[in-house]
């Protein structure tokens, strides 16, 4: 699972565009290929797991992730990054292949909002492969974008979130 944040600004081509990692998180998902229709899903992030992807010096990536974490999540204050979808609206594509609709909450950084999110699933055997994307607007969630040189270098509001996510069958 990864969030791409984009710098903006002035001195926007001066700044990173980093991608970050999320390491820490945990779900379940209800499926039946016979009843694509019901089911629901689950995940639980943590968000001091969060980590700059991108090639970048120990000291720049070091500096992002303390502003990311202390300035931007508070991840002291707001420990749990929480997707919770009571109910996925599948539609099959093919024998093993399917369309997904989630129309759940994200509960991120105190606010709790409605987060529709589309994704693709594949079915393979005794597990499944989902992937997709969407976009998240910071202030959607009481998070003021950061700015720095008076802000001639800031983020932008809107963030890309992209997953990709293996789910194995639990008995």
């Amino acid at each position: 699972m990864t969030v791409q944040a984009f710098a903006t600004g002035v001195l926007a081509a001066m700044g990173h565009n980093p991608k970050i990692g999320i390491r820490s998180f945990g779900g379940g998902v209800e499926f039946n290929p016979e009843m694509p229709e019901a089911g629901g899903f689950r995940l639980s992030m943590q968000s001091n797991s969060l980590s700059v992807l991108d090639d970048l010096s120990d000291k720049d990536r070091r500096e992002i992730e303390r502003m990311m974490n202390e300035q931007v999540l508070e991840v002291t204050k707001y420990p749990e990054i929480l997707y919770e979808a009571p109910a996925v609206s599948v539609t099959r594509l093919e024998s093993t292949l399917y369309s997904a609709t989630l129309n759940g909450t994200l509960s991120f950084h105190g606010v709790t909002r409605n987060q529709p999110v589309n994704a693709r699933i594949a079915e393979f055997g005794e597990m499944l492969r989902t992937s997709g994307e969407f976009t998240l607007r910071q202030s959607d969630y009481s998070i003021k974008p950061i700015s720095m040189a008076g802000g001639a270098l800031k983020v932008k509001d809107d963030l890309k979130l992209s997953f990709e996510m293996i789910v194995r069958k639990q008995e």
